[in-house]
């Protein structure tokens, strides 16, 4: 599956996920995006977010700090 893929490091909360909320509104139902992210916060964020405005995370890992996430548009 091909995703856009977005580089959110170096970013603190809130800005990795206001930048997905943004990367996320114009793509139809069903696409995904793929983030890496190093805020320590990032895996509890993407999780409140994808909760409050109906997306899925599909995938989640860590390695060495750099976290990755794909999120595929629900709603």
């Amino acid at each position: 599956m091909q995703y856009q893929k977005f580089d959110f490091t170096g970013l603190k909360c809130p800005l990795p996920v206001l930048k997905a909320r943004r990367a996320l509104k114009p793509m139809a139902i069903g696409q995904s995006i793929m983030i890496t992210a190093d805020d320590p916060a990032a895996p509890i964020d993407f999780k409140h977010f994808c909760e409050t405005a109906g997306h899925k995370i599909e995938h989640q890992s860590e390695e060495n700090g750099l976290f990755t996430f794909v999120i595929s548009k629900l709603s």
